[in-house]
């Protein structure tokens, strides 16, 4: 018997390549390269079956048995593992992976580092049900607003895989699968004159490079190096290395001594550190992945700024298997040589995973925390908190919530902010509310927002632990009817027991603030037009815009601010 997910739950189900492809073929037999980049999420008007994960020949639609059907059935074109196929990518999926189809068979293959336009050669390295993965071998006409990428190691590194896309052409790219998004998951469709103007032009960043504040880098006793330099003169894959993980290995790492996205000072105490930790004096050794041995796992670098002077300042944290810190004493003398260095951690991380998140946690040199300023407010930051990696585009970012959120600033409206984290977004839009009350589950990030929150003086403002997952029916009584509810849920979007807290709380404004435009385009359906599997669950609310901003140059995540707006007051 075939098994069948209600839609709502398709949280993690919806990012399947294998379930896009059918949707792809299922709503556009002549697959649009238009229609190409939109996720999985649009999957809500069809079941997941048991049968989707099979490794069975994929059956054509065509069924004889069917009146009216002439077409005889027959069986898909499926390229073998290793076999090398002419392709032209079409566009760009989710993840970034570049779409193709094999010529006169109409049969889909993604692509990693394909690029709209390019025509290339790519070997097939495994199947995945309805579709295959296929690996670039050779580029035989380079893509649509082709440039060349700047970073060194942009051809291996999985960091930012658009790097040799022209800005302009990842924007749009943005852009149009946020439209599509909308239109197909939402069903916020595009021919309706309304949906144009709801639609807003993406928002570019000002700097596309040097704009990350975090970096988390690791320690490995695997040096990964590409296929093409395995046999040059001094290549060894059993070195040390410090860097980012290569994609598709969990045990080795790309050696990296400069990351075109973090600040240049960060970069500087990079490479102080990879000058000395291999030295064989100072008995250092990366944690091994495979023997759970080894002393060194990460080497996280944050950068803040000073209140009075706005000077950066850094914070240095290394995650090791435990407290040893003789051992670190030569590397925090090395790094805490450069002036903008201010703070050197030592987090413990005794557990077999690769978490740069400690149990414990030690200042070695300097303050515990780092200091950054967001619209007009100050924020305290220690290793572990959560802060928004681009603190340029964040500004941006919060100055669109705020002006969409609508405060009227006579401090008489409430702000529920869910998903509130440090609390950031609702300190920014206290000085114009009345009083703000936020709900995080992490620990951690609620201590973060109750001393954001003194630090700044501000004291209408409540923050709550509390899993917005798991609310029941007292959920609601321990704050007065919010005026505006803030939205910013994490990757799966929102559960659904909160959607339907939201329907029945009946807020004037909802403001959406998503990093996963597939989950983002399914909630809106949902609090616009319902609960197509409960009929008890009806839309109340308009959807009045939808504001996508880049956040990340050079990588597929894209960020939105929707604003809701309930249809009926009450």
């Amino acid at each position: 018997m075939l098994s069948t997910v209600p839609s709502h739950s398709l949280h993690f189900r919806t990012l399947n390549p294998r379930l896009w492809v059918k949707i792809l073929r299922h709503t556009s037999p002549s697959y649009s390269p238009l229609f190409s980049i939109t996720t999985l999420a649009s999957l809500s008007h069809l079941p997941f079956t048991e049968e989707d994960s099979d490794d069975r020949p994929i059956v054509s639609n065509n069924d004889t048995s069917k009146p009216g059907n002439k077409m005889q059935q027959s069986q898909c074109y499926f390229p073998k593992r290793g076999q090398t196929l002419e392709l032209v990518c079409e566009s760009l999926a989710f993840k970034g992976k570049g779409v193709c189809k094999v010529a006169d068979s109409g049969f889909v293959v993604m692509c990693d580092r394909a690029l709209p336009g390019e025509r290339f050669l790519g070997r097939v390295t495994r199947r995945k049900g309805s579709y295959a993965e296929v690996t670039k071998v050779q580029t035989l006409s380079p893509h649509w607003d082709s440039v060349d990428a700047p970073c060194e190691y942009a051809s291996y590194c999985g960091g930012c895989k658009t790097q040799n896309l022209s800005y302009e052409a990842q924007l749009r790219a943005k852009e149009q699968q946020v439209q599509e998004l909308m239109a197909h998951v939402g069903k916020f469709f595009g021919q309706c004159p309304e949906f144009v103007s709801i639609m807003k032009p993406i928002v570019p960043c000002g700097n596309q490079f040097h704009y990350r504040n975090k970096m988390e880098f690791s320690f490995s006793t695997q040096k990964w190096i590409p296929e093409e330099l395995l046999h040059a003169e001094g290549q060894n894959g059993n070195e040390y290395a410090l860097g980012l993980h290569a994609p598709g290995y969990f045990d080795k790492v790309l050696n990296i001594n400069n990351c075109l996205l973090q600040s240049e000072i960060a970069n500087e105490v990079l490479l102080a550190v990879q000058e000395c930790w291999r030295y064989p004096q100072l008995g250092l050794s990366p944690y091994n992945v495979h023997s759970h041995s080894g002393f060194l796992k990460h080497l996280v670098l944050r950068t803040g700024r000073d209140v009075q002077t706005g000077r950066p300042e850094l914070m240095v944290n290394f995650v090791t298997s435990s407290y040893k810190p003789e051992l670190l004493n030569p590397l925090v003398e090395k790094v805490s040589a450069i002036p903008e260095v201010v703070s050197v951690v030592n987090n413990i991380n005794t557990s077999v995973g690769s978490t740069a998140v400690g149990e414990a946690e030690h200042t070695l040199y300097g303050k515990s925390t780092i200091t950054e300023v967001l619209r007009g407010l100050t924020f305290q930051i220690s290793a572990n908190s959560f802060f928004q990696t681009n603190t340029y585009q964040a500004e941006v970012l919060y100055k669109l919530i705020e002006d969409i959120a609508g405060l009227r600033g006579d401090n008489s409206e409430i702000v529920l902010d869910l998903f509130c984290g440090t609390g950031t977004i609702g300190l920014t839009l206290a000085k114009r509310a009345k009083h703000v009350y936020g709900y995080e589950v992490v620990a951690q990030a609620i201590t973060d927002a109750r001393r954001n929150s003194e630090l700044n003086g501000i004291i209408n403002a409540t923050f709550v632990q509390g899993d917005l997952n798991k609310i029941d029916g007292s959920f609601g009584k321990n704050f007065p009817k919010p005026d505006v509810v803030i939205l910013d849920p994490n990757r799966p979007g929102v559960h659904m027991k909160l959607i339907k807290f939201l329907l029945e709380l009946k807020a004037p404004r909802i403001v959406y603030v998503s990093c996963n435009p597939s989950t983002c385009a399914r909630d809106l359906n949902y609090l616009c037009h319902g609960v197509a599997e409960d009929v008890n669950v009806e839309g109340r609310y308009k959807l009045r815009s939808v504001q996508p901003v880049d956040m990340f140059p050079h990588t597929p995540h894209i960020e939105c601010v929707c604003l809701l707006e309930l249809s009926d007051p009450v």
